[in-house]
């Protein structure tokens, strides 16, 4: 039995994060998580924070994401790709007990920073504190369970 793959590029303004052909990935989007298969049908959507978790051979490869899009489209091949191009995407296995809590402090930091109305970069604040968050959120569900590095 030939099992089919997709093609998944995960890519942030700094540099690529994973390519890698996978069984499926399942995605956060603003209309909610979705799961991509082989033959899915082509779709371009809004990423949210959240986790992508791309499955090889049955075992789960999680990623901290934030902001972004996603394409699904058929490639030259026949194979069905999805690109991930995010704002920040960090896998689970790099986010260290002391990433998370530098992650907690600078959350911290933010939220009274974020309080004094004299800052005027709030998107700036708001983009930092975003991402800070979903590396603790996510890194504390993946914490204890098993997953491919």
């Amino acid at each position: 039995m030939n099992a089919k793959k997709l093609k998944l590029k995960i890519v942030t303004p700094e540099k690529l994060i994973l390519e890698e052909m996978v069984d499926q990935v399942s995605l956060p989007t603003k209309l909610g998580e979705i799961t991509v298969l082989p033959d899915h049908i082509p779709l371009i959507t809004e990423l949210t924070s959240g986790d992508v978790v791309a499955v090889v051979n049955g075992e789960p490869t999680p990623m901290a994401v934030v902001g972004g899009f996603i394409e699904v489209k058929y490639g030259e091949s026949g194979i069905t790709e999805v690109a991930v191009l995010a704002d920040f995407a960090e896998h689970v296995g790099e986010l260290s007990d002391e990433k998370i809590e530098q992650a907690k402090a600078r959350a911290e930091e933010l939220k009274v920073l974020m309080e004094n109305k004299e800052h005027v970069d709030f998107e700036h604040f708001e983009a930092e504190l975003e991402r800070s968050l979903t590396r603790v959120k996510i890194a504390d569900k993946w914490r204890k369970k098993k997953y491919r590095k």
